[in-house]
């Protein structure tokens, strides 16, 4: 036998080992096939929501409703909602509804346009939320309002949350 023959069984046998040895390693865990690379990957049933909905991640507070009118009560609600307005109306409301899960400080603003964006008014409030509450913010109009259509957007940190029609007659 040759030596290059020779040296090709010793290799071929020590491949041999190496392959048994380790997979006398493994032995004991079951085999797992691996996908190939442009399969995808199986869906973990407990890793999935069942309701992708309910699932998304809440936030820590939010506004749950945007309510108009011309006076609040007591409690900071507007007396007696609605989304028309007379020109002649000197005040108009709107009552922010919040909601935080824990205690939250966070920026509100009330931004004002009349048609086609024009700016009317635009105000904030840093609120320190815990649970339920209401926020009014007001713009007010000693003369008569034009006759038109107007958008209050509420924004929290920065982001709008809510928006309202509302128009003028």
């Amino acid at each position: 036998m040759t030596a290059t023959r020779q040296y090709r069984l010793l290799a071929l046998a020590a491949a041999i080992a190496c392959a048994t040895t380790l997979g006398a390693c493994k032995r004991d865990q079951p085999a797992t096939a691996t996908p190939p690379a442009s399969a995808p990957a199986p869906a973990d049933p407990v890793a999935q929501p069942a309701n992708p909905v309910t699932a998304q991640p809440t936030q820590a507070a939010m506004v749950s409703e945007v309510v108009l009118g011309t006076a609040a009560t007591g409690n900071e609600r507007v007396a007696e909602p609605k989304t028309t307005f007379a020109r002649s109306d000197r005040t108009i409301v709107a009552s922010v509804v919040t909601r935080a899960d824990t205690p939250t400080a966070t920026d509100v603003r009330a931004r004002w346009t009349f048609q086609d964006g024009q700016l009317v008014d635009e105000t904030s409030q840093r609120l320190e939320l815990s649970g339920p509450g209401v926020t009014n913010f007001r713009i007010n109009n000693q003369e008569d309002w034009p006759a038109g259509t107007y958008t209050v957007e509420i924004s929290m940190d920065g982001n709008v949350v809510q928006s309202q029609q509302f128009t003028v007659q």
